[in-house]
């Protein structure tokens, strides 16, 4: 049984560890942190979106991720939501409505009858808007915790505030440690979010609220619990949530629904994903024969399942390689 070593307890690292040993390998996960959660994966909206996403990224995020709901049903059934996404926008920004329309696809246009009908509580406040019906979302940290149960389960080894591990008792080592790896093509780019309160709201599924200045999505929580995002800043700095993102969210999501002005502001948290040049997460083979998985952008949950697959496809080849060229140098030494 080969022993692997996965760097890194995020989603990322999470998704690449089930996907090996799913497929028989002896895995251990390493974290510096002391216990699951608590950097971008945790405050990560769960949204498992491809479709939506397209609007702002390449046709690539549609084939990688398209299969992702059913990933995370297969592996985790019942923690997730299959109630497609709404995108609405105020009459005044209506050019916005038909951009975001004509750079998707797999949506149907509904009216102020139809928004009405999917969200009883935004009744009267949108004359139009988009209905993606194939989306679904999820919720992070209930999902990074059950994950973490079934890979213990499933013999999975967690080693939490860990330091340096040597890799010489393994036989291959996999990064999934985001902007903690040191690669000079990454990048920061800092989110910002808050969760809101309010018994006033219910939604059934994410809100995308488009603005040609602050478009914002609304996630919905357990118990009246409400994600709100969207911030995109080319930074890595991952200090506090700075007073103009958090004015801005708040008025986006009071534009939403005016009983928003009245909730709790429960949480607020800021996420710093690493990012390539073209937005596009990879999976490497290093010179020293590890492999890294990283870059996946705001689109972590959505794009991990593929990514993993495709670190455990790179390693069983790898493996197989060795394992070829291991018997072929037995054979000359005979």
């Amino acid at each position: 049984m080969r022993r692997v070593l996965v760097k890194g307890a995020g989603v990322a690292g999470l998704t690449v560890a089930h996907e090996l040993a799913a497929r028989g390998a002896s895995v251990t996960v390493a974290e510096i942190r002391s216990q699951i959660g608590g950097k971008a994966s945790w405050l990560a909206g769960g949204m498992l979106a491809p479709w939506c996403e397209r609007e702002s990224t390449e046709e690539a995020v549609v084939t990688l991720g398209k299969t992702s709901a059913e990933w995370w049903e297969r592996t985790l059934p019942g923690l997730v939501t299959k109630a497609g996404t709404l995108v609405v926008a105020h009459a005044r920004d209506a050019l916005e409505l038909a951009r975001f329309a004509a750079r998707t696809r797999n949506h149907q246009s509904v009216d102020e009858e139809a928004i009405a009908a999917l969200e009883p509580d935004l009744a009267g406040r949108f004359r139009k808007g988009l209905f993606f019906a194939g989306e679904a979302h999820l919720d992070p940290r209930r999902v990074l915790e059950a994950l973490a149960s079934k890979l213990r389960a499933m013999g999975v080894v967690f080693l939490f505030e860990a330091g340096e591990i040597a890799p010489s008792g393994f036989d291959r080592v996999i990064d999934c440690t985001g902007m903690a790896r040191a690669d000079d093509d990454l990048r920061g780019v800092r989110g910002e979010m808050l969760i809101l309160h309010t018994r006033e709201v219910s939604l059934a599924r994410p809100v995308r609220l488009l603005h040609p200045r602050h478009p914002i999505y609304i996630v919905p929580r357990a118990d009246h619990h409400f994600m709100v995002g969207a911030t995109m800043i080319e930074s890595d700095h991952d200090g506090p949530i700075t007073a103009r993102s958090l004015m801005e969210l708040l008025n986006a999501a009071y534009a939403l629904h005016p009983a928003f002005g009245e909730a709790e502001t429960v949480e607020t948290g800021v996420g710093v994903r690493p990012a390539y040049p073209d937005n596009l997460p990879r999976v490497k083979r290093q010179k020293d024969g590890a492999i890294t998985v990283n870059g996946l952008y705001r689109h972590g949950f959505l794009l991990s399942p593929a990514m993993a697959e495709q670190a455990a496809g790179l390693f069983n080849s790898t493996t197989k390689l060795e394992s070829e060229n291991e018997a072929d140098r037995q054979r000359r030494s005979a």
